[in-house]
């Protein structure tokens, strides 16, 4: 933890589930102030007083700042003297995007312009982006949006790069268990009121991680990412059927109901592309991509392309490791989330 000894830390979109747990992981560690930004107040309150009650003798490390990525003036405001930065603040739910597509663009496109604007202006040494699955071959807004969010990323690490500056890379991953919003509370919730469980379809995949891996993975790209980087994680995934089936190994049998695909929803993610796979390292428990390093000079790639991308296999939910009942039954167990229900 030397790299953040007497650092700030900002994350943006803090007091969402992945900003909780960069608090039990970085707050009784050296660093020396972490900085809450977002727009809910209430959300902002409830944080103070779990952290006063709870951990009092360090709550005074956390700083909270009422503010929005699309007003880049509370951005620069909340950002003097910052250090790092996680950015986590988006939109991230499907069926909501796909009908405010443009309150989608704000955020997660316009949002991380501003931010990024504002960090390499602020002097920001390392700035670590959160994306999401769903932005490699987007199908629906939220990631049509995230895929134009990072494009963002990339663009202006380029930048930041040859100013000699902050330093931008971006991490990648699939749903994380029991985040706000995510299935496997609903689940729960359904089970509890003694209601059939909801699966979209049955044969339908999808990656799975907790928390503490997710911000594993952007710890992981804080310490080696070079600017415009790409870091993903190896994920294991299952199947929606099965995954309800683990769920209910846990809380019960109340049956389930097959209520069709929502909008916007892939019947399989993608973690890498074909085409990102011939620029990627494999790290062990990482995969890095590089950045795209071509300049605006076309002429010379009209010759000489990228022949072996139709031999590339993209990384998806369908080709990973797939757990069964059992393995997803000890996988969600690693979830707070889970073991306080099951309480």
């Amino acid at each position: 933890m030397s790299s953040f000894l007497g650092a700030t830390l900002m994350i943006t979109g803090g007091t969402g589930s992945f900003g909780n747990t960069v608090l039990k992981h970085f707050l009784t560690t050296d660093i020396g102030e972490i900085r809450i930004f977002s727009r809910d107040e209430k959300k902002q309150d409830d944080m103070r007083h779990d952290l006063q009650m709870k951990c009092p003798e360090f709550a005074d490390k956390v700083k909270f700042y009422i503010g929005d990525v699309r007003n880049q003036k509370s951005l620069r405001d909340a950002m003097s003297g910052v250090d790092y930065i996680f950015h986590a603040a988006a939109l991230k739910q499907v069926p909501s995007c796909e009908f405010f597509p443009m309150e989608a663009v704000r955020t997660n496109v316009e949002g991380t312009d501003n931010m990024l604007h504002a960090a390499i202006d602020a002097g920001v040494k390392r700035v670590v982006c959160l994306s999401t699955d769903k932005a490699a071959y987007p199908i629906n807004a939220m990631g049509i949006s995230k895929a134009m969010m990072e494009h963002v990323i990339f663009a202006n690490a380029r930048v930041a790069a040859e100013r000699g500056g902050t330093v931008i890379c971006c991490t990648r991953y699939g749903n994380v268990m029991c985040s706000r919003g995510s299935v496997i509370p609903l689940f729960i919730e359904q089970i509890k009121a003694g209601n059939a469980v909801t699966i979209t379809n049955p044969d339908m995949t999808r990656f799975l991680m907790n928390l503490d891996e997710a911000v594993a993975l952007v710890k992981f790209a804080f310490e080696h990412g070079k600017p415009g980087d790409l870091f993903i994680q190896k994920a294991d995934a299952s199947t929606i059927g099965d995954l309800a089936k683990a769920v209910q190994t846990l809380f019960g049998d109340t049956g389930t109901k097959i209520i069709g695909t929502r909008h916007g929803e892939k019947l399989y993610e993608t973690l890498i592309t074909r085409e990102e796979r011939l620029r990627s390292e494999d790290m062990g428990q990482y995969y890095r991509v590089a950045a795209d390093s071509r300049d605006l000079n076309y002429d010379k790639f009209i010759m000489d392309g990228q022949v072996d991308v139709l031999n590339a296999e993209a990384y998806t939910s369908h080709n990973t490791r797939r757990l069964d009942v059992d393995g997803i039954v000890e996988k969600i167990l690693t979830a707070d989330y889970v073991r306080e229900e099951l309480k």
